[in-house]
């Protein structure tokens, strides 16, 4: 058996159907028009659409931000990595120096 894929709506199609709402139609007669699972995908876009306006309609970007700092690591020399992975273990170094340091006072 087949899993349900969620349906995803465009952008025009949300705003006309908020729109038709808010100009008197019922959200039971838009739903069942318009082939919505539930009414209340409807009631959420106008609620969204009256708190945000027709933005609050468009699509999210999926996922998480990228940061803008850092360039992927192909764009960076080689310069600029050896210098990153310098930095990386001198840390890493002393992190070990101080855990050593922690265990030795531990055994006193």
């Amino acid at each position: 058996m087949a899993k349900p894929t969620k349906q995803s709506y465009s952008f025009e199609f949300k705003i006309a159907l908020c729109e038709r709402f808010l100009a008197g139609e019922t959200f039971q007669d838009l739903a069942a028009e318009a082939g919505l699972s539930s009414p209340r995908l409807l009631e959420t876009w106008v609620r969204a659409y009256r708190k945000e306006g027709a933005d609050a309609l468009r699509p999210k970007p999926m996922g998480r931000p990228r940061k803008p700092d850092d360039p992927p690591p192909a764009e960076l020399s080689e310069l600029e990595r050896l210098r990153r992975e310098n930095e990386r273990l001198r840390a890493e170094v002393a992190y070990l120096g101080k855990l050593r340091a922690l265990r030795a006072q531990e055994r006193r």
